[in-house]
């Protein structure tokens, strides 16, 4: 809040003005142009970031709002901030937000065709159910959320699959349904049945918040980074799947259960599931970062006699992701114990835009008996 009085008093606008922009902000246009606006009159100075765009300079007009309009986008989601006279700031004017506990970013709807897995369609729709416990593991309050597909019954016999799904480092434990999308994903991908209905548990990723308080350092703090993620295990086995399974319609067997995640969710993902495949059979790991080099001690039992156990092991990086050499490194590494998995490079960065996909990609194959 300081910092959002800073910036209002910096840029000469009230919170009524800022929700009152010419044109508003963002503006797409039918050709898929986006027009950025921010009302700054006292500033010297304004630029925006965007997704796949580079850092650009806005222009002032006479009444003091500064304007930028892209080249034609892609249909997606993307994310974008200002910068006024070198101070970061969201879009004040956007209620559209990528929220995050280190660096939050407006967001900008590019619409595509219905085809497209995020884009929300006239289908039966499921239900987001958010939970508050208090972890003993952690000591302090958690979080998580738990999607349930269309025409799920609490009382009703039927039992679903369940996959546990990760956010990364810096994100919380709603990043999966406010930036992912993964409820709308599901909806659309159950409709057209390519998808079996399944329950979705997404749960706050960390073992310790130490490691996200020390800021980007904390990726750096090795011990610390260790407690991270064995904490975590701990608190997704001993307490949040204990919850989950007792409070709903969940079928309870390792062929039933499903774990992935992004960036640090899937290194989370990685070490959880491919050391407890009593617990999961079904492991998807997306552009994962955090992974321990050695991957000899990291994963001590695993060996080819897995592949009798482990229904698929999906593995995705963008080839223009700072992590894809560690990724390839893990994979390289698989494919020397012979252990069995699907490798899915392909075009793309270390963010939501990427690993959307990667969900629409992998629900379809989960808890499917034909490998």
């Amino acid at each position: 809040m300081r910092l959002v009085l800073i910036l209002l008093a910096l840029v000469g606008m009230t919170r009524a003005e800022a929700q009152a922009q010419k044109g508003g902000s963002p503006e797409v246009g039918p050709d898929r142009k986006v027009t950025f606006r921010l009302r700054a009159p006292n500033a010297q100075s304004v630029k925006v970031r965007c997704e796949t765009l580079p850092e650009t300079a806005m222009v002032k007009d006479a009444e003091g709002v500064w304007s930028f309009t892209t080249e034609p986008l892609e249909p997606d989601i993307y994310t974008y901030s200002f910068t006024v006279d070198g101070l970061r700031t969201i879009d004040l004017a956007n209620p559209l937000m990528k929220y995050n506990l280190l660096n939050s970013d407006s967001q900008v709807h590019v619409p595509g065709p219905a085809s497209l897995p995020w884009e929300i369609n006239d289908v039966p729709r499921g239900q987001v159910h958010h939970h508050f416990y208090r972890s003993a593991i952690a000591g302090e309050e958690r979080d998580f959320y738990v999607y349930t597909p269309p025409g799920y019954e609490p009382g009703a016999r039927r039992k679903y699959p369940v996959l546990y799904l990760l956010h990364g480092y810096s994100d919380d434990a709603s990043a999966w349904t406010a930036v992912g999308l993964a409820q709308v994903i599901l909806d659309n991908l159950i409709a057209r049945k390519s998808a079996r209905p399944m329950i979705i548990v997404m749960p706050l990723g960390y073992g310790t918040m130490e490691v996200v308080r020390g800021g980007w350092g904390g990726l750096g703090r090795r011990e610390l980074w260790q407690e991270n993620m064995s904490k975590f295990k701990d608190v997704l086995l001993g307490e949040i799947m204990p919850q989950v399974e007792r409070n709903y319609r969940t079928a309870n067997s390792a062929r039933d259960r499903a774990i992935a995640g992004l960036s640090m969710g899937g290194a989370e993902s990685l070490l959880i599931g491919l050391n407890t495949l009593d617990r999961f059979q079904w492991v998807g790991a997306f552009s994962s970062g955090g992974l321990r080099a050695d991957f000899d001690q990291a994963f001590p039992r695993l060996s080819s006699t897995a592949n009798a156990q482990l229904r698929l092991l999906w593995i995705s990086c963008g080839r223009e992701d700072g992590l894809f050499k560690a990724n390839q490194q893990f994979v390289d590494w698989l494919s020397s114990r012979n252990i069995q998995h699907s490798w899915n490079p392909a075009p793309g960065g270390h963010n939501f835009r990427f690993w959307r996909r990667n969900l629409a990609e992998l629900a379809p194959l989960l808890f499917v008996e034909k490998r």
